[in-house]
């Protein structure tokens, strides 16, 4: 029974130890499985046909950031109010609202009584100096040949230069109205290239030299103007970056130029003006904005992500860092969040680009290869 009992035992701890000990081959591609799990290979094509979009990482304190809501607003040399400079009946619409227009370009025509005597004081003042021309050529042959004395060519001299200067004001004046040739009409022209904002002529309206008709903008001359506290403002300097989310999402660098000293008694709130940096999508003025100002007397403490950027995979939290080939899943450290952003503490480096809108169809293509549930 002894012998027995020894022989059922030995047997019983080899099953065992079969049951318990794991295949090293088998191990071997567990293991390589999970590592090649790490990444998604992705086209180009693939990104743009599931609207995948990268963001680079940025050094940031959602603890500091000051978000704020802003307009875009054309600067002043940027922006030009166009008016028919005398009182007449609009009888010509050259462009539209929103058309584009270049420097000198005519919009339209105003039929005026006054342009008719900017015409005619111009057409007096070049027969005045006709006449004046002809009288000295005539004082100075009679001089020379001493039948008169030199008063007479000494006033025929000033009558010619007074003459000169009656011309030089009235084409000064016809060329500022921008009178046609006609002598009926002056032409309602844009003193800069850009798009016309605002139309408030209209066939057969009568206006006054004052009366704007046509308003436009250059939109390469614009700024953002950010409504911001108090306190706030007092955390902001000139230069202190920020970023710019238009209502479709898209996000623009800029910097600040300026804060305004004081605060508005209505609103209670501070003006930042920001200036998009160069070579960025343009922006209309008037549209509507928020901006991400992060002074730089801040301390950084991390990297600030959309959350959408974040994902949760067996209960890590990770990221998907663009490479050649697509992405990479990587494991980061996650901190405060706010206003639809993430401060990730540790697991990213500067310079590196990150997978945030539609960033799950990676999770969801990353589960479906390695076979990992969440």
């Amino acid at each position: 029974m002894t012998a027995a009992a020894v022989i059922v035992a030995a047997g019983t701890g080899f099953v065992a130890a079969r049951l318990t000990t794991s295949d090293p081959v088998a191990g071997g591609a567990e293991i390589q499985k999970e590592a090649q799990s790490d990444e998604v290979n992705v086209s180009a094509a693939d990104l743009a046909a599931n609207g995948i979009v990268t963001e680079m990482v940025t050094r940031g304190n959602l603890s500091t950031t000051i978000t704020a809501p802003a307009m875009v607003d054309a600067e002043i040399r940027g922006e030009a109010v166009i008016a028919a400079h005398v009182a007449g009946t609009v009888i010509q619409i050259a462009k539209r609202l929103g058309d584009s227009v270049r420097a000198g370009e005519q919009l339209a025509l105003v039929e005026s009584r006054d342009a008719a005597a900017l015409a005619a004081a111009r057409d007096i003042a070049d027969s005045r100096l006709k006449l004046a021309e002809s009288a000295l050529a005539r004082e100075k042959k009679l001089y020379e040949q001493s039948v008169t004395p030199r008063q007479d060519l000494e006033r025929a001299q000033a009558d010619l230069e007074t003459a000169e200067a009656e011309t030089r004001r009235a084409q000064a004046a016809a060329e500022a109205a921008h009178l046609t040739r006609d002598g009926k009409t002056v032409a309602v022209t844009s003193p800069l290239s850009g798009t016309i904002t605002s139309r408030a002529a209209a066939l057969g309206l009568f206006v006054q030299p004052e009366t704007e008709l046509f308003r436009v903008s250059d939109p390469r001359f614009i700024d953002v103007d950010a409504a911001v506290t108090a306190l706030d403002a007092q955390r902001i300097s000139p230069g202190d970056p920020a970023k710019l989310v238009t209502r479709s999402g898209m996000e623009m660098r800029a910097v600040v130029r300026s804060v305004t000293p004081t605060v508005d008694e209505r609103t209670r709130s501070a003006t930042v003006v920001i200036d998009p940096l160069p070579d960025q999508p343009v922006l209309a003025p008037g549209e509507l904005v928020q901006v991400e100002i992060t002074p730089r007397r801040s301390a950084e403490s991390g990297f600030i992500v959309p959350e959408e950027a974040v994902q949760n995979i067996n209960g890590r939290t990770v990221v998907f860092v663009r490479t050649a080939a697509g992405f990479k899943r990587r494991p980061v450290v996650a901190g405060s969040r706010g206003a639809g952003k993430i401060a990730i503490l540790s697991g990213l480096n500067p310079g590196e680009s990150i997978a945030t809108v539609n960033a799950f169809f990676l999770k969801a293509e990353l589960m479906k290869g390695s076979g990992e549930d969440e």
